[in-house]
């Protein structure tokens, strides 16, 4: 020690990094002996451990001696175990600045390690506490740096929670809300089934959260492009003179519905608060628009795709059903138009009248008669709605299904075979399948008057409904058959289903008359397996009596009553 403060040269003072002296400590040594910045100190602190020390200087020999003296003595103050060593240094570094040969110290400036002599420092003292932070290791030593001189109980936080499927609309607001921070972070996340805040980042020791890249998952929304969600992410970001961070938690819990948390931490007072309003009133704004799905046909499903795709709400990518593919009795078509399309055309007027804007409307009939079909038909043509499609195994769901349908409305609810859930209470189970039958009529008698919400409820089984759905007005109010196809539905289903088949009048009026009793369903596979026989026969070029008979017995007889009643014909057998 004493060879290297006899010398001429300049001197560099190491601090070594013993794993056991409190970055604190180094950090209020930084500032207070080699006259650092707060932010300085953070910065260069948080390397010790990657470098396995920091390197002060270079010096002149006797101010690196009264400096070392300086940080000898704090250290024994605090009985502290640092260990700081002078070493000669090779050469004197002209200052990065002004060129000068009698540089003094280093500091961080514009993303780079940057020599300043004691003139430029003092220049660039104000704008050095700017620093950024590409040396963090861990997330607390980045919170630190930015709310630098801000002791942590003026530092809160308050948060808001976001379901799951929202997770692509809350991200695109968030994107838009935090556009050009000071700097962004991807957080560790070492447990999965904790969620992430700001007290757990602010930690030190061995489980300090760490800083890592950004994890992202590809969320389809059905458009051509995902949407790119964050995993956890930290955003440090300025708003004039006020400092504020936002976590965001993407948090997953075995066996419930995945959560979105995000997070804000300001400093204490008014102007952090009226700041942390203002903030989630944009946020909400925006995940009130709900563009991602808005107009879509949805249902939740928390697993990902084929492409390995997160969906959490899946959207089902239907064609246009025209009106003259919905074969039904002109009766029940118009019906059904005057109930839901007509309806939802007139809302607005009937709001203006005090009448309510929501609806309830069961379709039923035998199995195969085109329920769903219909469906599709008023999902694709119902202007500006949203379609919920809920089978009966996801009414667990329910109450997640009509947030989203409040959310996104006008929306349309569809609850497929609504007798497995709403069945009379003497056929049920156990109080599992009557707390879901109470859900439901919950959900349908909870909400308000002037909600655009339309249920459409579907069942082949209507005499087994629970007469607290069937038998209320207010929750069901239209029932609407949809009945087996008659003479002339049958025709206009044979001409649908068997439009590119060689099918002559003669042929058309024969499997008219054949296929009475039977449903939709059961027409469209009569056309493929005349279509098949036409094939096997002459390639397609025409269709015989003959293929008819012979597909109509293998339909409706040869295979029994259980293969008729699995193809929509069993009342055909009868018919027949």
């Amino acid at each position: 020690m004493h060879d290297v403060f006899t010398e001429t040269g300049p001197v560099n003072l190491f601090i070594r990094d013993d794993g056991d002296t409190p970055l604190r400590f180094v950090r209020h040594l930084l500032r207070v002996v080699f006259g650092k910045s707060e932010r300085e100190a953070i910065t260069v602190a948080a390397q010790i451990e990657d470098q396995y020390g920091i390197t002060c200087g270079p010096f002149p020999a006797q101010v690196a001696r009264a400096l070392l003296e300086a940080a000898e003595q704090l250290i024994r103050d605090d009985e502290q175990p640092l260990l700081i060593t002078a070493e000669a240094a090779d050469a004197v570094r002209p200052c990065d600045l002004c060129e000068a040969q009698r540089s003094a110290t280093t500091v961080f400036l514009n993303d780079r390690r940057v020599c300043l002599c004691s003139d430029c420092l003092l220049a660039v003292r104000r704008s050095s506490e700017e620093l950024p932070g590409d040396e963090f290791k861990y997330a607390v030593t980045a919170l630190d740096w930015h709310f630098a001189g801000l002791p942590r109980n003026q530092i809160l936080t308050r948060s808001r929670q976001f379901p799951g499927h929202m997770r692509a609309d809350v991200q695109l607001a968030i994107d838009r809300l935090l556009a050009d921070p000071i700097h962004f972070f991807g957080i560790h996340e070492e447990r999965r089934y904790e969620t992430i805040d700001i007290a757990a980042l602010m930690k030190f020791g061995s489980n300090a959260p760490a800083i890592a890249p950004p994890q992202y998952q590809d969320v389809d929304i059905g458009e051509a492009e995902p949407v790119k969600c964050l995993v956890n992410g930290l955003w440090l970001c300025r708003s004039g003179d006020l400092r504020y961070a936002v976590l965001l938690a993407f948090h997953r819990d075995y066996g419930r519905e995945p959560v979105l948390r995000i997070e804000l931490a300001v400093p204490a007072g008014a102007a952090g608060n009226v700041f942390v309003q203002r903030t989630f009133a944009d946020l909400e704004a925006a995940v009130d628009a709900a563009r991602s799905y808005r107009g879509k046909i949805l249902s939740l499903d928390a697993d990902a795709d084929y492409r390995g795709r997160s969906r959490g709400v899946t959207v089902h990518r239907l064609p246009t059903v025209a009106r003259d593919a919905v074969i039904l009795p002109d009766r029940t078509l118009r019906l059904l138009e005057r109930n839901v399309l007509d309806f939802v055309g007139s809302r607005e007027l009937l709001r203006k009248l005090g009448q309510s804007t929501r609806k309830g409307v069961l379709l039923y009939g035998p199995p195969g008669t085109g329920k769903t079909h219909t469906i599709r038909y008023l999902a694709t043509n119902l202007p500006g709605h949203t379609t919920l499609i809920i089978t009966a195994e996801q009414v667990g769901l329910l109450d997640a299904y009509m947030s989203l349908a409040r959310l996104l409305q006008p929306s349309m609810v569809v609850i497929e075979d609504v007798d497995l859930i709403a069945r009379s209470r003497e056929e049920m189970a156990g109080p599992c399948e009557e707390s879901l039958l109470n859900k439901l009529l919950n959900e349908m008698d909870g909400l308000k008057e002037d909600c655009d919400i339309l249920f459409m409820l579907t069942t082949n089984r209507p005499e087994e409904l629970e007469s607290a759905l069937a038998g209320r007005p207010g929750r069901i109010d239209q029932a609407i058959e949809v009945p087996l196809p008659d003479e002339i539905g049958r025709g206009k289903l044979i001409r649908l289903y068997g439009k590119d088949l060689p099918l002559e009048p003669p042929i058309i009026d024969e499997a008219v008359r054949r296929t009475a009793g039977v449903s939709a369903a059961f027409i469209k596979e009569l056309m493929r397996r005349l279509a098949q026989a036409s094939i096997i026969r002459d390639g397609g070029q025409a269709v015989t009596a003959d293929d008819i008979d012979t597909a109509v017995s293998e339909m409706l007889f040869d295979g029994g009553r259980l293969n008729a009643k699995l193809l929509g014909g069993a009342q055909g057998m009868s018919a027949g």
